[in-house]
């Protein structure tokens, strides 16, 4: 059964490594789990998923930006 949960635990690791949480996130999270405080766990995650999404948005502006700069320039506005 140990072997089971420590598989159980690298697979969730490596999700978190997948979703770009750096080692020290990773150890914090797996401290507040094994401590019980989930719900601080679930909020750390949360705060993380906010940072990648301030990220996406961010790029997503950045492709606004060059959209409009490519369109002036296909209808000779520049």
């Amino acid at each position: 059964m140990a072997a089971q949960s420590e598989a159980k635990w690298e697979s969730v690791m490596q999700n978190l490594r997948d979703a770009g949480c750096g080692e020290d996130l990773i150890r914090q999270f797996v401290r507040l789990w094994e401590d019980g405080r989930r719900r601080e766990g679930l909020n750390l995650l949360g705060k993380h998923r906010q940072v990648l999404l301030d990220r996406c948005h961010a790029e997503e502006r950045r492709i606004g930006c060059l959209d409009y700069l490519t369109y002036q320039i296909e209808n000779d506005q520049i």
